[in-house]
């Protein structure tokens, strides 16, 4: 028997809708406490606007998980799977009993066999998440802000979440794990350059790893996959095509980190589900940002500028140049991603 599907509805819809609610409420806070982006010679914006969507975004992920394990512990009874005695009649007659039932075995299952690693992901989310405000606030110097990153993605590796490459070396593990995170997330903080862009380009990502993981069984990376897609969903009325709120560092260095995450979580490869180039599966998911930002960081190194300062060389900047609207660069871009992405459905 599959996951239901259900579940993975309800992840989206719960997600969605959360966040939506939140936002509001995360609009006035940061308004309040002069969390905003100002208008600038870069910007097109004429008022502050305020950097909410990370908070409501994280809101929209966290919540359902909260409130998902609650109902999870709350119910009585060891976890034990579904009697296999049941008689195929009975369960043929009360059939959302039976996927219910078997529903809250997987999960409590998967909560308490990978809670470890589990926690270094939510915490290195809330890391990640506080890092970002910290810079929408105060501008953190580069090195702080690095130093930081390191700091969450080496503690999310020492969580167990951590690539290996089929190379039996756990320095190496580590190395092109933190590598690998510190990598997505500045490829998303480099994407946030214009309304709906990153957050856009976030939530077709998550939305293919939850397609992949769920094809393969994948349950809990599934529904942390549908719930970030839901987040993300909520958030891009409040930033598409008219901005009231802006991801700011705090939203792409959180959607960066759960997409690196999510890019390590499942086994691409298993033999009774073979994937010649399973490999690839995230490369080809978040193919555009990282394109995006090698193309840029080259650009500056060539240029003799610090790679972290920002310019007006990215792909969404040269389709405007060359005569789209922003939000026809925007929707260009996305379906870039979402057909490069498709690929690896087929890897």
């Amino acid at each position: 028997m599959g996951f239901p599907l259900n579940v993975y509805v309800a992840a989206v819809v719960s997600a969605c809708i959360t966040t939506l609610a939140a936002l509001p409420f995360w609009r006035k806070w940061c308004l309040r406490h002069g969390v905003v982006d100002d208008p600038g010679h870069r910007k097109i914006h004429k008022e502050p606007t305020p950097l909410a969507g990370g908070l409501a975004v994280m809101t929209g992920i966290l919540l359902p998980i909260l409130v998902a394990a609650a109902v999870l512990w709350a119910q009585q009874g060891a976890i034990s799977p579904p009697p296999k005695a049941a008689k195929p009649d009975s369960e043929a007659a009360h059939p959302n009993r039976a996927l219910d039932a078997y529903s809250t075995f997987l999960l409590r299952y998967g909560l308490s066999h990978r809670a470890l690693e589990l926690a270094g992901i939510l915490t290195g989310a809330l890391g990640m998440l506080v890092v970002g405000l910290l810079d929408d606030k105060y501008e953190l110097k580069p090195a702080a802000k690095f130093g930081c990153q390191f700091a969450i993605a080496a503690l999310v590796a020492a969580s167990g979440a951590r690539i290996t490459l089929f190379v039996p070396s756990l320095v190496f593990s580590y190395a092109i794990t933190i590598l690998w995170i510190l990598t997505v997330i500045n490829a998303f903080n480099f994407m946030d350059n214009m309304n709906g862009l990153c957050a856009g380009l976030a939530a077709i990502g998550a939305a293919y790893f939850a397609i992949v993981a769920a094809m393969d069984g994948q349950y809990l990376v599934a529904l942390i996959a549908f719930l970030t897609f839901g987040a993300l969903l909520g958030f891009l009325p409040y930033n598409f095509p008219k901005a009231r709120a802006f991801l700011g560092d705090s939203g792409s260095h959180l959607v960066g980190f759960v997409l690196a995450v999510l890019a390590i979580l499942p086994h691409f490869y298993n033999p009774k589900h073979p994937r010649h180039w399973a490999v690839f599966i995230p490369l080809l998911v978040l193919a555009v940002p990282l394109l995006d930002m090698a193309w840029v960081v080259m650009l500056r190194w060539h240029a003799g500028k610090p790679f972290y300062v920002g310019d007006t060389n990215h792909i969404s900047h040269r389709l405007v140049r060359r005569g789209l609207s922003q939000k026809a660069a925007v929707l260009a871009i996305w379906g870039l991603a979402a057909a490069i992405g498709a690929l690896a459905l087929f890897a």
